[in-house]
């Protein structure tokens, strides 16, 4: 996915003319602390809330403002991971897309963001959630998938979190399952560390439960 397929129209940018009263105005509507000032489709830079805080004329226009962020944009082919880096590195509420021209085409939220991961990580739908933690050599995904799928079940989304200074990583797989125990046996035989496990059989029970039993029927 690219930046200009995220972007949203809901919140309109700000002009040099609008006074920081209405800029203000504008960020508790939509509840973010950033938006961006264009004149037409120039885009002149993003006020954040920080720039507002601290002046005594609420009538005057945000173009007297001396802005604090430099260049807080990406452009409309850029990957939606470099949109991400911008948002966590900058620390937005939205980030403004642009062409190549430097047009301002319109902005990316943080509810958008949080949308996407939704959708690529499968949250809405049923299923199981097992934590591996395993050597950066091993990561073998294919191989991880075919345990899952030796049960009939299927991996619908994994993501990997690394350590600094460390060869250990953690793998989080979802799966479209919710009683996962035979899965994770297979785990446990191939000798992988399973770290956690997370399904909706049953919320009253204890993990620690869960792993001792699975590690009495390895046992028999």
């Amino acid at each position: 996915m690219i930046a200009i397929e995220l972007i949203a129209d809901v919140i309109p940018p700000v002009h040099t003319s609008d006074s920081i009263q209405k800029v203000y105005d504008r960020m508790l509507e939509f509840r973010v602390r950033h938006l961006p000032i264009v004149n037409e489709e120039q885009f002149l830079g993003l006020v954040a809330e920080d720039d507002l805080i601290g002046e005594s004329d609420y009538q005057a226009s945000i173009g007297s403002l001396a802005l604090s962020l430099v260049n807080p944009y990406v452009l409309e082919d850029q990957h939606i991971y470099d949109v991400i880096r911008m948002f966590h590195e900058r620390q937005l509420t939205v980030v403004p897309v642009l062409d190549a021209k430097q047009n301002y085409l319109g902005l990316i939220s943080i509810n958008a963001i949080t949308e996407y991961f939704a959708q690529i990580t499968s949250v809405s739908q049923p299923g199981g959630i097992i934590v591996l933690e395993i050597n950066n050599k091993n990561n073998s995904l294919a191989h991880m998938a075919q345990i899952v799928e030796s049960d009939n079940a299927q991996v619908l989304s994994s993501y990997v979190q690394t350590f600094p200074d460390s060869t250990r990583m953690e793998v989080t797989l979802k799966v479209n399952k919710q009683d996962i125990s035979t899965i994770i046996a297979t785990f446990l035989r191939y000798e992988y560390d399973v770290k956690a496990t997370f399904n909706n059989t049953d919320h009253n029970d204890n993990g620690r439960d869960r792993y001792d039993s699975l590690m009495n029927y390895l046992n028999l």
